[in-house]
């Protein structure tokens, strides 16, 4: 039987196959993990709402937003640390796991300085946008330039997460999640609540939080036996190296930034038909980041099994981990969309009281059900590529995907359709990037375990 997940002790992982045990045992963490972090926005919410100015609550949700957007951007960093780590697991080269960890720690902290340095620009281009009134901006403005400081400590969180889920430890993945989490609820409590702080105590429990969670990593890291902040400076700058690293964190950057903006044109041209239509859609989007919630524990898992078996230059574990990346996340799919489809008008109910809300909701539940199912397919392969580090084909069929997508709005719009088109023209983009990850997977697994000529 094949092993996937082979490494020395010191790199605090044990060797299991891979089964469908070993991707429940991967998965299930993450998506635990990704639940907790609506909760974190729903006690910020709750908190700042009961101070009774409804101008400091439109101040934390335009900053939960616009810093979503800004860190968002550099989750490249985590997938990247995370397929680059789990290769070298697979080769049994510690060495390499704190070398790449020492990489990604410093690309976090100088980019996290860049973005506090810049503050002032991002700050005028983020409130200019939003268009909000002087007493939220006025908020706004308090809230970021105080959270805008936990910036290196965010990214660098981003590269520890990387490193954990390159070992297949998402166990302590989620303990990072959880322990963040909890510190900021906490601490948003405390501040604001008893030390009258308002919006300050909100980005202060933040910021806090933030670092709390870096420390708590590196200690983690220290006890699975990590040593990056040992590496020689001249080795974590090693041109051909740093040069792979930023290619990786490139490509992925691409196509989360092309995701981003597939989906804000999704959400201004569903505005364009209306405050209801837009209200239905935002209750519906919810039901489909639920469904991801689910879907992305298993692209974790495929990162981690796919990345160990090609650094082991095991072909024959890696087919299996990602056939069985597959098999489960489609399936989890399915099974929240007949959930969806099943419960979904009772969802639609519970968020919304308005008639013509929940009328227009229910016109749209289908296609908005199915799409955790179709979006499947892409969740499971964006792991699997990730792990193979096949970022560039990622991004290029990302940018096809793109392509199909625009067409597919420009012929529903032509046609009439409405926003029935709209989210089926997101259907179309979803099933594109599946299909063309599909089509590509068999050529690149190939050159991937091709033996040099002469072997």
């Amino acid at each position: 039987m094949s092993l996937t997940a082979t490494a020395d002790s010191t790199l605090g992982v044990t060797p299991v196959p891979a089964t469908s045990r070993r991707i429940l045992a991967l998965a299930l963490p993450m998506t635990l993990a990704n639940v907790t972090t609506p909760l974190l926005g729903f006690v910020g919410a709750a908190v700042i709402g009961r101070l009774g100015d409804p101008a400091l609550l439109g101040a934390m949700a335009l900053g939960a937003v616009i810093f979503d957007a800004v860190f968002w951007s550099f989750g490249s960093l985590r997938m990247a640390t995370a397929g680059l780590t789990a290769q070298a697991v697979g080769a049994r080269d510690a060495g390499e796991v704190d070398r790449i960890l020492a990489r990604s720690l410093a690309a976090g902290l100088l980019v996290g300085l860049v973005i506090v340095a810049a503050q002032v620009p991002i700050a005028a281009g983020a409130f200019s946008l939003s268009g909000a009134s002087p007493a939220v901006i006025a908020g706004l403005a308090t809230y970021f330039h105080i959270r805008i400081f936990a910036a290196p400590f965010t990214l660098a969180n981003y590269a520890i997460l990387g490193s954990v889920l390159g070992r297949g430890r998402t166990d302590l993945g989620l303990l990072l999640q959880v322990a963040i989490n909890l510190v900021n609820i906490a601490l948003t409590l405390v501040l604001v609540l008893w030390a009258d702080l308002s919006v300050a105590g909100a980005g202060i429990a933040t910021f806090l939080a933030e670092a709390a969670g870096t420390a708590l990593g590196l200690l983690l890291l220290a006890q699975l036996g990590s040593r990056p902040f040992s590496v020689p400076f001249r080795v974590v700058r090693d041109p051909l190296a740093l040069a792979r690293m930023l290619s990786v964190n490139a490509d992925v950057m691409i196509r989360t930034l092309l995701l981003v903006g597939a989906i804000a044109l999704f959400s201004a041209l569903g505005a364009r038909s209306g405050d209801v239509v837009l209200a239905a859609n935002a209750v519906l989007w919810n039901l489909f980041l639920i469904g991801g919630f689910f879907l992305d524990g298993f692209a974790t898992a495929a990162e981690t099994l796919c990345g160990q078996a090609v650094g082991a230059r095991d072909e024959a574990g890696f087919r299996r981990a990602a056939r069985l990346s597959l098999v489960w996340c489609a399936a989890f799919g399915l099974a929240v969309a007949v959930l969806f489809l099943a419960f979904g008008a009772a969802f639609i109910d519970t968020v919304t009281t308005s008639p013509e809300v929940r009328e227009t909701a229910r016109t749209y539940l289908v296609p908005a059900a199915l799409a955790p199912l179709v979006a499947s397919v892409p969740f499971a392969y964006d792991g699997i590529y990730i792990g193979s580090t096949w970022t560039r084909a990622m991004r290029n069929l990302m940018i096809a995907a793109t392509g199909i997508y625009a067409v597919a709005i420009g012929l529903a719009h032509a046609g009439g359709f409405g926003n029935m088109g709209l989210w089926l023209a997101f259907l179309t983009l979803l099933a594109a990037r599946g299909a063309s990850q599909a089509l590509a997977y068999p050529g690149l697994a190939r050159r991937t375990f091709a033996k040099p000529s002469g072997a």
